[in-house]
């Protein structure tokens, strides 16, 4: 079995006065493809190699199916490892790297050829099996480094940022072929990346980390859709959230968010729940993704005074989107466009209208989502 627990883990180094991993309770469904993502330091692989076995845990445990692992040796944990420098033996052949650690295990040689065999068809690295290292390129020698996992038949797979030596092309590659990978086997993955779009298109499950604590676990959609708090919404997705601060208000049945230049109107399922939670004239964060921010020349937006507005300060080219940055004296916000139908240009005064159905209401002190 390779259903995995978490209960309340601890990592503090000697000499450190905070945790680097703190209080990570999870439970991971055997079979699962889960990511680990959050910026550099924020626990992500000390997490894993305490799951592999090579830190040791400050306090909890960890379960791999029924057995609990704290005190068992990393090699009698039966999981496989894959690194971010792939870890091969440059003067091995790409066969006898991916059947090393059979033989460690002094499997039978026709058992260690058979798993090979088996391996290599499975990533399509037959005709290297003859090469050495140094004669692939850096996609081959991660297959390898995938074969040598994968022949141990292990019950979780356990990935430290495999891709990031990769080119940007080869990066999206090895993401399509490691999600096809996981299809096959069905066996627990856990994945650690620094690299949203790797956590958003291959996790089946993702948790957001930050200083060593866990700031959100759902699926990709859920975490972009509903953010629990200011960190999640800017972490996750290209672009970051837009974030605008300013003060709620009632004005009779009317719920208002208002800045110094521009008033909106929220919609009255968000009057109660502000209302009773004793948001009326206080502070708040105002969150919005690009796509759900339209721009059109100033002429043709609204004539109030307090509506929404800006300049366009920057266009950024995509390809299939076009990202628009405009700026005012109290917020800058990127809405993203059809970039065949554009309607603005660099320098250009805008009226920027928001989609008021898809907007999210953030504590500015706690930075946790309201609604």
């Amino acid at each position: 079995m390779g259903n995995l627990k978490f209960l309340h883990v601890k990592k503090k180094y000697p000499g450190e006065r905070r945790f680097s991993v703190d209080d990570f309770h999870l439970e991971v469904n055997d079979g699962e493809f889960l990511v680990l993502v959050g910026p550099s330091g924020c626990g992500k692989s000390t997490l894993l190699r305490m799951l592999a076995g090579l830190e040791e845990i400050t306090e909890g445990e960890i379960y791999i199916g029924d057995r609990m692992v704290n005190y068992v040796s990393s090699k009698d944990r039966n999981i496989a490892m894959v690194f971010q420098n792939y870890a091969l033996y440059p003067h091995l052949s790409v066969y006898e790297n991916i059947a090393f650690g059979l033989r460690m295990r002094k499997l039978a040689k026709h058992e260690i050829h058979e798993k090979v065999i088996r391996a290599a068809k499975v990533l399509e690295i037959e005709a290297n099996l003859n090469k050495r290292p140094g004669q692939l390129s850096g996609g081959q020698r991660q297959r390898v480094a995938l074969g040598r996992a994968i022949v141990r038949e292990p019950d979780v797979f356990l990935m430290d940022e495999p891709l990031s030596n990769l080119d940007a092309k080869l990066r999206v590659l090895m993401r399509e072929e490691l999600t096809k990978l996981h299809r096959k086997l069905h066996r627990t993955t856990v994945y650690v990346t620094h690299d949203q779009i790797e956590a958003m298109t291959m996790g089946n499950r993702i948790v957001v980390m930050k200083d060593g604590v866990i700031q959100q676990v759902g699926t990709p959609r859920e975490i972009y859709r509903t953010p629990l708090n200011v960190f999640v919404a800017g972490f996750i997705g290209t672009p970051p959230m837009n974030l605008i601060s300013g003060t709620i208000r009632t004005e009779g049945k009317c719920l208002l968010f208002e800045t110094r230049r521009c008033t909106l109107q929220l919609g009255s399922d968000k009057l109660g729940l502000l209302l009773g939670s004793g948001y009326s004239s206080r502070n708040i964060l105002l969150g919005v993704r690009a796509e759900y921010i339209s721009c059109v020349p100033a002429e043709e937006g609204e004539s109030s005074e307090r509506a929404l507005g800006g300049r366009v300060d920057l266009l950024e080219f995509m390809g299939s989107d076009i990202f628009l940055h405009v700026q005012n004296e109290e917020f800058r916000l990127i809405a993203r466009a059809d970039p065949i139908h554009c309607p603005v240009s660099e320098g250009d005064a805008v009226h920027v209208k928001l989609d008021l159905e898809n907007i999210h209401l953030f504590d500015p002190k706690t930075e946790e989502r309201i609604c």
